[in-house]
């Protein structure tokens, strides 16, 4: 029982000092769409992890039980609810609130990836480097992003980058020589027995990226979520501290 108490407190002071450091932000895509966000944000020096969550999510579904560890590991933390998303896995995506119905395909939500970078960069006027991390539909998008803006992205991490059915026309594909030793595409095992999946390994592979495969990982960034995953995600965690700390 004393065990029990121990761990309970400890998750509740871990709780208490998540939320302190939070702060909700907004700002504007080109489009004058209002795109929210959640901030932890302690000093300019130290790099930011801008994070991106998949099909039907929002930032807090996806990286509740993420962000705790890359706080304790010294990161700043910009986590995006993008204009496609939903309440798929917990939270809420006030992004997609806002629209009051409008809807937009994978493609179409470009321009919340830039607009989060440009906050970054402008408004917060963050000084140290700066890593886009993507997942399923997302992770293709920071591989368009951080081929666009080369000078202002150190790394990318893409867990599960989406290529084909709608997102074939902006497929990541034809990026990864651009951004050849900086950026890292993460999969579970049982998604590499796809072919097309196997295409793109080979591709980035060949094009200088980094590679991992999680084997007892599901889909996206949820392969470094605990409470998802059948199994320690502790290789999969080592592999993106190994992968940033390299850059």
């Amino acid at each position: 029982m004393k065990n029990y108490l121990s761990i309970v407190f400890m998750f509740l002071l871990t709780q208490i000092s998540f939320s302190q450091s939070l702060q909700e932000v907004q700002f504007l895509a080109s489009d004058k769409v209002e795109i929210f966000g959640d901030l932890y944000y302690d000093s300019s020096e130290q790099p930011l992890i801008i994070l991106f969550h998949q099909a039907g999510s929002c930032a807090q579904g996806e990286y509740a039980n993420v962000i705790p560890t890359l706080l304790k590991n010294g990161f700043n933390v910009l986590a995006i609810d993008q204009r496609s998303g939903g309440e798929k896995l917990g939270g809420k995506n006030r992004t997609v609130e806002g629209l009051k119905g409008k809807k937009f395909e994978y493609c179409d939500t470009y321009p919340d990836f830039v607009a989060a970078l440009t906050y970054a960069t402008k408004d917060l006027n963050h000084l140290g480097s700066i890593i886009v991390w993507g997942s399923s539909y997302s992770a293709a998008m920071v591989i368009h992003l951080a081929a666009e803006f080369q000078d202002q992205i150190a790394g990318v991490l893409a867990f599960s980058p989406a290529s084909g059915g709608p997102m074939k026309p902006c497929s990541p594909n034809d990026k990864f020589e651009q951004i050849a030793g900086k950026g890292m595409i993460l999969r579970p095992a049982k998604e590499i027995e796809i072919p097309s999946v196997t295409s793109q390994f080979e591709l980035a592979e060949k094009a200088g990226m980094s590679t991992f495969i999680a084997q007892n990982g599901v889909h996206g960034s949820s392969m470094l979520n605990p409470e998802k995953v059948d199994g320690s995600v502790e290789d999969t965690w080592k592999a993106v501290f190994d992968f940033i700390a390299g850059l």
